[in-house]
Parts: C-alpha cells; sequence; structure tokens
C-alpha cells in the first residue's frame, strides 16, 4: 500500500508539473511568421530565406536563437541598421521568435566560391587563421563546414560574399557593435584577407 501511495504521489507532482509547464510554454504563431516573411520580408530577404541580393543576408538555415537575438538587437538598438530597427519596431517577442524560428526550418541555397577554392587564402584562413596577427580559424567557431554553432555562433556556410564582407568591415571599423569577438578579429584584418574568407565561406558546405 506504502508504495501504491509513493506511486500516486509522484505521478500526481509530475502530472502537475508538466501542467505547469505547459501553461508556460510558448506558441507560437508559425502562420502568421511565415505570411510576414513572404511578404513584408521577402522583398530584400526572399520567401524562403534565400535572398538573391548579395548585399542581403541570407537566413534560411540559419540558427533560430542566432536570428532571434540579432532581431531583438535591431529593435533596441544594440545592433545599428536603420531598415531593420524601422521592419523590427513593432514585432513583439513571441513574433521574433516565430520569425526566427520559419527561417531557421528553411533550407539554405547552396553556392559556390568565385575565386576562393581549395589551397586558396581563404581557406587558410577559415581552417588555420592568420598566425602572424593571431587570427583564429574561422572554422573553430563556425565549424568546419560552416554550419556554426546553434545558440553561440551563427551559419556562415553559402552566405552571400558582399554581405559576410561587409559586416567584417563594420565590425572592424566600429558600426557593427553586438560581436566584441568578432571586432578583435576583424581589426587585425586586411581587406584581402577579408574578401578572401568571405567568398570561401560563400562555397562553403
Amino acid at each position: 500500500m506504502r508504495i501504491k501511495s509513493l506511486f500516486l504521489v509522484t505521478s500526481s507532482v509530475l502530472a502537475t508539473m508538466s501542467a505547469i509547464a505547459a501553461d508556460h510554454a510558448e506558441t507560437l504563431d508559425m502562420d502568421a511568421a511565415k505570411q510576414t516573411a513572404t511578404t513584408v520580408c521577402a522583398a530584400c530577404h526572399g520567401a524562403d530565406g534565400n535572398s538573391v541580393i548579395s548585399v542581403n543576408p541570407k537566413l534560411a538555415g540559419q540558427s533560430a536563437a542566432y536570428l532571434y537575438k540579432q532581431l531583438s538587437e535591431f529593435k533596441s538598438g544594440k545592433r545599428a541598421n536603420a531598415v531593420m530597427s524601422l521592419q523590427v519596431k513593432d514585432l513583439t517577442d513571441g513574433q521574433m521568435k516565430a520569425l526566427a524560428a520559419y527561417y531557421a526550418e528553411q533550407t539554405a541555397n547552396l553556392a559556390k566560391a568565385k575565386t576562393e577554392g581549395k589551397g586558396s587564402l581563404g581557406e587558410k584562413i577559415y581552417r588555420a587563421g592568420i598566425v602572424e596577427t593571431k587570427v583564429p580559424a574561422c572554422a573553430a567557431c563556425h565549424g568546419a563546414t560552416g554550419e556554426g554553432i546553434p545558440n553561440r555562433f551563427p551559419r556562415v556556410s553559402a552566405q552571400h560574399k558582399d554581405y559576410t564582407l561587409q559586416q567584417l568591415k563594420n565590425f572592424r571599423s566600429g558600426a557593427r557593435e553586438n560581436g566584441p569577438m568578432m571586432q578583435t578579429i576583424a581589426k587585425k584584418m586586411t581587406d584581402a584577407e577579408m574578401a578572401a574568407v568571405a567568398d570561401y565561406m560563400q562555397g562553403l558546405r
């Protein structure tokens, strides 16, 4: 009887905990997120997050945590961008999370490097860094195939070279301040080194 009573109490506690968790779980409106993505966001990023404009980032397949962080920081002003700040100013926290989740579920279109293939300067920087100026290997944080580490570092595989290059320059100049580690790294890189690794990452897969 005592064992049975303990089982009943334990089951009751677990059921209560599950109910509480369910009450606090956030339900994301993915239908609304898709509508926003395919209308408002599509002009710059493509309906499925595969932007065809090289200065606008591909969002498809990007980590939801990273995308949510960027949207939040556009809204707070921590990441400065006049266009994006205007786009997100009226979005709720739940809407930003849903948008991030929508793009994370999409499949990124692969691309090719224009010049920086196997054995190139871009590959050397990505995989081994730059010893002379103590630039670490990009692969250490973004992975061997550029998939990134979800919740920590973004996917860079197949990203547009023009977008990546501009972000590296923004980190270096201080125009983009929401990535202290990247600011430190970019300050040690030349334009040629940035262009090489940006092109290499465009072809990563």
